[in-house]
C-alpha cells in the first residue's frame, strides 16, 4: 500500500492507498524455459504496446486459479497433456481461460548417464527394477538407489510416481524430488566424478547440449494403458492411477485469461498468435541457465533480434 498525508482538523493524517496494480499479470512456474518465455513476453509487450507487466512466481494450479479469478492474466508454458486436468477444468469447462494452438514439441522420459549405461548394458527402463542395477545409483549407502523425478509441485513429477509405482523400481529406488538446478547440478558432479546418475529428462531443455544421456527404451504410449489421476482431482489419486507405458508425445501450449481479448485486445491477439520451436526454447534455456544471462536482458536481447517475429504476433 502507499500512503499519502491529508490536513484533517490541522492535523496530519497518513491514508493508506492502494498500490498502482500491474496491466497484466504473468505467473512463472519453477522451470528455466517457461522463466525465458515469461520475461520475452514482458519485454515485447511493455516496449510494444507500452503497458506494464508484472511477473508472479506460481505454481501450475496456482496460476490456473488466478487466471480464472483475474489475479493473473497468463500461463506461458503449459505442458499438455500434464496439466490436462488444469486445462479442462479452465479451458474447457469454466471457459474462463483460452490457449495458443501453436504448440512446441516437447519430448519426457527416463535417462540414464550414458557411461553408466554403456558399462552396465543399462537400456530398457525395465533395467531399473534390478536390484544390482538399483545399487549402482545408491550414493548414500542405504540399500537403495537415487533417482530424481521432478522438481516439487510438476504435474510430471506425480506422474513419475505412478510410473515408477506401474514398473516396479519404486521397490528398489528412493524418488527424490528437487528443485531442477540441484538435479541437474548433481548430474553435472556425478559425470565429472565418474558416478552414476538417473533422472527424469525432457525436451526442449539444454542438458542434451552439454551431457551424452541415454533415454530408456519403454513401450510405446497406449492411451489405453495411461490412466493418470492428480492429487487435485482424487486424494487417493496414487493408488487408482496406472502408468506402465512411455509418454505421448507433449506440446507446450501458452495459455491465458480469456478476459483480455475485451480489457486488452492486442495482448490477447499477441498471444494467440506467439510462435515458438523446441530449438529456440531449448536455446533460451542455455543462455539462461548455462551462459547464465539475466532474464530480463537476455529477453531484450532476444525481442531486439527477433523484431519481425514478435510484430508479427501482433498482427491480426
Amino acid at each position: 500500500m502507499n500512503k499519502i498525508s491529508m490536513l484533517l482538523g490541522g492535523a496530519s493524517v497518513a491514508i493508506a492507498m492502494p498500490a498502482f496494480a500491474a496491466d497484466i499479470v504473468i505467473g512463472v512456474p519453477n522451470w528455466p524455459s517457461v522463466n525465458a518465455t515469461a520475461h520475452i513476453l514482458k519485454v515485447a509487450i511493455e516496449e510494444n504496446l507500452g503497458l506494464e507487466v508484472e511477473l508472479q512466481n506460481g505454481t501450475n494450479p496456482i496460476v490456473f486459479e488466478a487466471m480464472d479469478s483475474g489475479a493473473m492474466h497468463v500461463h506461458p508454458e503449459v505442458w499438455m497433456p500434464n496439466q490436462q486436468n488444469l486445462h479442462d477444468t479452465y479451458v474447457k469447462d469454466k471457459g474462463t481461460v483460452t490457449f495458443n494452438g501453436n504448440g512446441v514439441e516437447a519430448f519426457q522420459g527416463m535417462c540414464v548417464d550414458k557411461a553408466t549405461a554403456e558399462a552396465n548394458g543399462i537400456t530398457s527402463i525395465d533395467d531399473l527394477t534390478n536390484p544390482d542395477i538399483a545399487a549402482l545409483f545408491d550414493s548414500n549407502g542405504d540399500g537403495q538407489g537415487e533417482l530424481w523425478i521432478g522438481a516439487p509441485g510438476w504435474a510430471s513429477t506425480n506422474v513419475e510416481k505412478v510410473r515408477a509405482k506401474s514398473y516396479g523400481y519404486d521397490q528398489v529406488f528412493e524418488l527424490t524430488e528437487i528443485d531442477e538446478t540441484v538435479a541437474y547440478a548433481n548430474l553435472d558432479n556425478a559425470i565429472k566424478a565418474g558416478d552414476a546418475w538417473v533422472g527424469f529428462c525432457y525436451t526442449p531443455h539444454y542438458v542434451f547440449e552439454l551431457h551424452d544421456l541415454q533415454v530408456l527404451e519403454e513401450p510405446a504410449y497406449d492411451a489405453a494403458k495411461w490412466n493418470v489421476i492428480q492429487p487435485t482431482d482424487d486424494p487417493d489419486w496414487l493408488a487408482k492411477s496406472d502408468a506402465g507405458v512411455a509418454w505421448d508425445l507433449a506440446y507446450l501450449h501458452l495459455h491465458y485469461a480469456k478476459s483480455l481479448e475485451e480489457e486488452y485486445p492486442q495482448v490477447a491477439t499477441m498471444l494467440a498468435n506467439m510462435k515458438l520451436d523446441t530449438d529456440t526454447v531449448s536455446a533460451m534455456t542455455y543462455a539462461l541457465v548455462i551462459d547464465g544471462k539475466e532474464p530480463l536482458a537476455y529477453a531484450q536481447e532476444w525481442v531486439g533480434a527477433n523484431e519481425d517475429a514478435v510484430l508479427g504476433w501482433m498482427s491480426e
